[in-house]
C-alpha cells in the first residue's frame, strides 16, 4: 500500500523558501535523498549540460517524492535543448543512445556508467484528441508546467536544488491537495486518463477521504464518457495503482457516484456496499486489486466483460473467477481446531501450484485474519504413494492404479496429511 505523503518539520528545515516574480516560488532543497541521486552517470550528464550551455532539471514524480522525503523509484529529466542538439551533444561526448521511440515526443535516452538517463525537451501542446497530443519544443519551463496534469507533479527541481514552482504545487503536497493544473476540464480534455491518475494520486496524497474539490468533481463527472475512447490497458495500469493507494473503497464508490464505471469495464450496477465492506475489514491485508474488485461482480460473466475491456493478465483473471466463484463455498469446519480444514483440502484437491495464492485472496475476502495467518505458515504436504509405487508390487492396470491412488488420498487426507507411504498401502492390504 502506498504510504502517504506528508513533509515532516525535519524535512521542511532542509527546504530554504524564497519568493521570486508572482506567479513562481522557488527554494533550495538540501537532502539526502536529493543528494544520493549525484552519480557518476549524473554528474557527467550534467557537464555536458553545463558545457553546452543548456539547462537540465529533475521533472515532475521525482520532485515530488523529493520533497516528501522519499527515494524516487524513477527520475526524469527536462532540458531547454532540443532532441537535434541532444543528439548531437552525446555524439560528440561519445555518450551511446538507446531506445530511439520517444524522440518524437522530445525524449532522448542516454547512457552512462552503465545508467540510462531520460532527458525531454520541454514542450507545449498545440492539439489534442483526448489520448494522444501534437506537441511542439520550447524553451519555457512554466509553459511546460502548464501541460501537466496535476500541480504536484508540475514541479522542477535544479540539479544545485532549486526547486522552480509555478502553480503552488509544493503548498498542495504540504497541505495533501490534489488539485490539476488551472482549469481541470482543459487538463482532464487534453487526456481523460487523468481522471483516473487525479484518482490515484488522491490514494497518495490526500489525508483523508471526501476532500475534493466540487469544481474537480464536476469536472470529472462531465468528462466521463472520454474514458470511453481511452485503452483497456492504460486504464487497468491506472486503476490497479489507485486500488493499492489508500482511500480505495471511498474512490471506488466515487468511480460509481461520477457514472464512470461503464466507460472502465466495471459493471453497471456493482455491488458497492460489499465492495466497501470488503475493503474496509481486509485494508490491513494488502488486498490484490483484484481481490477488492471482485466485490462488485455478481458472477463470473461480469469478469468476462471486464477483461474483454482492460485486457488482465492471465493470472488477474483466474484470480477473479475464483474469487466470484468460491467466496461463499468454503465454509468452516464445525471443530475451531479443523477450520483451515476446508481450504487446505481445497488447495490439495485443486493440484494445480498457484491454488494456495488464490486462496489466500479468498481469505483476506473473507476477513478471516486468523486463518490467513495460519495458512500463510502451512506448507502444502506431498502425498507420499504414487502410480510407480503401485506397479512396482505388481498392479498393472491403469484403470485399478487410479482408483487405488484416489482411495488412497482420501485416507490421507483424513490423516490430516499424517500417513506414510507404508501406512497408506498397509490399508489396502497391498502389501500382504
Amino acid at each position: 500500500m502506498w504510504a502517504r505523503i506528508f513533509l515532516c518539520p525535519a524535512l521542511i528545515r532542509q527546504i530554504h523558501l524564497t519568493w521570486s516574480h508572482r506567479s513562481l516560488i522557488t527554494m533550495q532543497l538540501k537532502t539526502k535523498e536529493f543528494e544520493s541521486l549525484f552519480t557518476d552517470g549524473l554528474v557527467g550528464l550534467a557537464e555536458i549540460f553545463e558545457k553546452n550551455q543548456f539547462e537540465l532539471r529533475i521533472a515532475g514524480g521525482a520532485v515530488r517524492d523529493l520533497l516528501s522525503g522519499k527515494w524516487p523509484e524513477d527520475v526524469d529529466f527536462a532540458t531547454t535543448a532540443t532532441p537535434e542538439e541532444m543528439k548531437k551533444m552525446f555524439q560528440t561526448a561519445g555518450i551511446r543512445m538507446i531506445n530511439n521511440k520517444g524522440e518524437k515526443h522530445g525524449t532522448i535516452t542516454a547512457r552512462l556508467h552503465n545508467e540510462n538517463f531520460e532527458v525531454t525537451t520541454l514542450r507545449v501542446d498545440v492539439q489534442t484528441d483526448g489520448r494522444h497530443a501534437e506537441v511542439e519544443f520550447t524553451t519555457d519551463w512554466q509553459k511546460d508546467a502548464e501541460r501537466r496534469d496535476l500541480t504536484i507533479n508540475s514541479m522542477f527541481l535544479g540539479l544545485d536544488g532549486t526547486l522552480y514552482d509555478y502553480f503552488q504545487g509544493y503548498e498542495d503536497l504540504k497541505n495533501r491537495k490534489v488539485k490539476f493544473v488551472g482549469s481541470a476540464s482543459l487538463r482532464i480534455q487534453e487526456d481523460y486518463l487523468r481522471i483516473l491518475r487525479y484518482f490515484r494520486f488522491y490514494g497518495r496524497v490526500a489525508a483523508e477521504p471526501k476532500q475534493h474539490e466540487p469544481e474537480t468533481l464536476n469536472a470529472i463527472r462531465e468528462n466521463a464518457n472520454g474514458l470511453a475512447g481511452i485503452s483497456g490497458e492504460r486504464i487497468w495500469v491506472e486503476l490497479k495503482k489507485m486500488l493499492v493507494g489508500n482511500h480505495a473503497g471511498h474512490l471506488l464508490e466515487l468511480i460509481y457516484e461520477l457514472d464512470l464505471a461503464q466507460y472502465i469495464g466495471l459493471p453497471a450496477d456493482g455491488s458497492v456496499g460489499e465492495m466497501k465492506q470488503i475493503w474496509q475489514r481486509a485494508r490491513e491485508s494488502s488486498l490484490k486489486p483484484m481481490t477488492i474488485l471482485a466485490a462488485l461482480f455478481r458472477n463470473q460473466d461480469e469478469v468476462e466483460r471486464m477483461d474483454l475491456r482492460l485486457k488482465l493478465s492471465r493470472e488477474e483473471k483466474n484470480l477473479g473467477l475464483f474469487l466470484v466463484k468460491h467466496r461463499r463455498d468454503l465454509v468452516k469446519g464445525l471443530d475451531e481446531h479443523e477450520c483451515l480444514k476446508p481450504y487446505t483440502d481445497f488447495i490439495i484437491d485443486s493440484r494445480e501450484p498457484d491454488t494456495q495464492s488464490k486462496v489466500l485472496e479468498l481469505l483476506k475476502y473473507q476477513g478471516e485474519k486468523k486463518l490467513l495467518d495460519e495458512l500463510r505458515r502451512w506448507s502444502i504436504p506431498r502425498f507420499p504413494v504414487s502410480g510407480h509405487d503401485l506397479r512396482k508390487l505388481g498392479i498393472t492396470s491403469g484403470k485399478e492404479i487410479g482408483t487405488i491412488l484416489q482411495e488412497l488420498r482420501d485416507t490421507w487426507k483424513n490423516s490430516h496429511y499424517q500417513m506414510s507411504k507404508e501406512e497408506l498401502l498397509a490399508t489396502q492390504q497391498i502389501l500382504k
